[in-house]
């Protein structure tokens, strides 16, 4: 097809230009990976602070160089704006846009149907477009394909529509976004096409699928596989809480087994975009194959009722030393879902104060990622860590294990230590100050 060698031309010559919308923890990654690939990036973004920030060269993800972003900026490869204006000069367009659950677990697409909505007043013929937010599968062929063929286009003949789910671990320093294996699934073959030579400029490794749909699913089912391994030593930890035994010893020694076992550990919850809300993306359309998502409803169910059993153990702890919750101040360790990072997104820690919080506990937190909290009905400033707010707590809990922590100074201050990530194993604790998840 003459439109597919014409857009696979301008990729090899770097003339092609791309567009990602939404530079987010997944956006801004690929947007700076595009760029240093040798392509003109125009990012859209709603926020006009971060679009700001990106113009000046400043960065806001975890994952990202300051200094890579500045010379990219600097070097015209890399700008941002807040409107859409122009698309129709883009050949390539990524999607990267939030995909949030609503309060009954039911899949909230409004970003990604406006998104689709403005782009299809500016669709041309050969442009490749390209969904990276997780969702369920369907969604690119059932949702945004209707949408922007109300151009007059047809996808797969007048322009080129593909899934390839983001593969973003923040904090991971081994893969990142250029080293981590891209699956890519087209609605028909000249899409797919089309979307292997772009991402194939872009990242080292390229994995094609068979259909949108597919690679969607694929994303799903990696989600899910880790929800549903959480929540097996969730449930665990409150079995062993039962009946008096040591996860954590349980978890290490049965992890020395060096076939048919992979580690997974407990914790107050389960945070971030990915697994607290995508396997629900899943159970949400098996609904409409009259399948129940058994494991999924399940695993929801245990990981979600975490920080409800944080709340109990807290109360114990406080109950041994004669104080009443409403008379109580605890001192929260970590608000980032996890340990070094500043995203808070659905972190457990938030659930937990605000559970704190309801039973009367004046709750104060420190976290040296996230100096101000003020999201979620909260309105918190992070506390410096001294050996003073140590001993002033009646109790400490840890929920994020971040490695900057002094977590010897932590048990030998504390009066008592609540550890849900096992951030102490191997701190000398002679007075048995630290009760473990």
């Amino acid at each position: 097809m003459k439109m597919v060698k014409n857009l696979k031309d301008k990729i090899e010559a770097r003339s092609a230009r791309v567009g990602v919308v939404g530079l987010g923890y997944v956006g801004l990654p690929f947007a700076l990976e595009a760029a240093q690939a040798g392509f003109e990036v125009l990012g859209i973004e709603r926020n006009p602070a971060r679009v700001a920030k990106i113009n000046n060269g400043e960065n806001y993800v975890d994952d990202i160089r300051e200094k890579d972003l500045a010379r990219e900026v600097k070097a015209g490869r890399l700008r941002a704006q807040v409107s859409f204006d122009g698309v129709e000069e883009l050949d390539v367009v990524v999607i990267a846009v939030p995909t949030p659950l609503d309060k009954n677990l039911v899949p909230d697409l409004q970003y990604v149907r406006h998104v689709t909505e403005e782009l299809s007043k500016h669709l041309r013929p050969g442009q490749l477009v390209s969904l990276e937010s997780t969702t369920y599968p369907g969604t690119t062929e059932e949702v945004m394909q209707p949408i922007l063929e109300t151009s007059g286009l047809k996808a797969d003949q007048d322009f080129f529509l593909a899934h390839s789910p983001e593969r973003v671990d923040p904090g991971n320093k081994r893969w990142q976004t250029r080293n981590t294996a891209k699956v890519v699934g087209g609605v028909g073959p000249n899409s797919l096409e089309a979307a292997l030579a772009f991402y194939g400029s872009v990242l080292e490794s390229v994995v094609p699928i068979s259909s949108a749909k597919a690679a969607e699913m694929v994303k799903v089912f990696e989600n899910t596989f880790r929800a549903v391994n959480i929540a097996l030593v969730n449930e665990l930890a409150l079995l062993c809480d039962r009946m008096g035994l040591n996860v954590w010893e349980v978890l290490d020694a049965a992890f020395t087994k060096p076939f048919g076992i992979m580690p997974f550990y407990p914790g107050p919850g389960v945070g971030g975009h990915c697994i607290p809300l995508d396997p629900h993306y899943l159970e949400w359309k098996a609904r409409e194959y009259n399948f129940r998502t058994r494991f999924i409803a399940l695993a929801g169910e245990v990981n979600r009722a975490m920080p409800e059993f944080v709340r109990t153990k807290a109360w114990r702890i406080l109950n041994e030393q004669g104080l009443a919750p409403s008379r109580s101040r605890i001192l929260v360790l970590g608000m980032a879902y996890k340990k070094d990072i500043s995203d808070w997104r659905e972190s457990p820690a938030i659930e937990v104060i605000k559970l704190l919080q309801a039973d009367g506990a004046a709750v104060s937190y420190h976290d040296p990622h996230i100096p101000v909290f003020k999201h979620e009905g909260l309105d918190l400033e992070s506390v410096p860590l001294t050996e003073a707010a140590l001993r002033e707590a009646d109790l400490v809990i840890i929920t994020t294990d971040h490695s900057s922590v002094d977590y010897a100074c932590v048990v030998a201050n504390a009066r008592r230590v609540l550890d849900t990530k096992n951030a102490t194993k191997g701190v000398p604790d002679p007075e048995g100050k630290v009760t473990l998840l």
